[in-house]
């Protein structure tokens, strides 16, 4: 049986590299997320719509970002146009699985739109297919994963979370698309910067 004690350790390490792990990442990539945020948000303000899109587990993570778009969880905050493809059955059921996301893209976005895809090692696909045709449509686009990471040539921004566990990944991706989510109202609330 466990102890108490070497339970405590156990929380206390798992939370420790999720920390290290964060700090790591933000670190790195702070400025180019500010760079993201400030593009996301002149695109929000020509009226355009972020897509998001995952696999697996990813899933969630993007419907929870389109939603909080639509839906702001800080009060006074604009609600903006946020459409997760992971939820439509009919276009992820009924297309090739790898193009199905790319497919939706190019008949439902348009170039002031943004795309947003998750994934867990940046080799998914479906996901890099999308990410590349929003590109191609003049779409602002953002990956998001784990290593060995997207491609350069996938997304204008791509966001690599240096773990080999999907949770601190995912962990780390949360806390992005809510800095993501901040920021780019924060953008929006300095309209002259537009």
């Amino acid at each position: 049986m466990i102890t108490d004690q070497e339970l405590d350790m156990v929380v206390a390490r798992y939370f420790d590299e999720s920390e290290r792990i964060a700090q790591a990442f933000f670190d790195k990539e702070s400025e180019h997320i500010a760079q993201a945020c400030y593009q996301m948000a002149r695109r929000f303000h020509q009226q355009g719509r972020i897509w998001t899109f995952g696999e697996g587990f990813w899933t969630t993570d993007a419907q929870h970002v389109a939603v909080e778009f639509v839906h702001p969880a800080i009060v006074g905050n604009k609600a903006l146009p946020g459409i997760s493809l992971s939820n439509n059955n009919a276009l992820i059921t009924g297309f090739d699985p790898e193009w199905k996301y790319a497919w939706g893209l190019k008949r439902l976005a348009k170039p002031w739109d943004m795309a947003l895809g998750f994934s867990t090692d940046g080799q998914t696909p479906s996901i890099v297919n999308a990410l590349r045709e929003a590109r191609e449509l003049g779409m602002l686009s953002l990956g998001l994963s784990g290593p060995p990471g997207f491609d350069e040539t996938v997304a204008d921004f791509i966001f690599t979370v240096d773990s080999t566990d999907p949770l601190l990944i995912q962990e780390t991706h949360e806390l992005v698309s809510h800095v993501l989510y901040e920021l780019v109202h924060v953008f929006l609330e300095q309209e002259v910067l537009l």
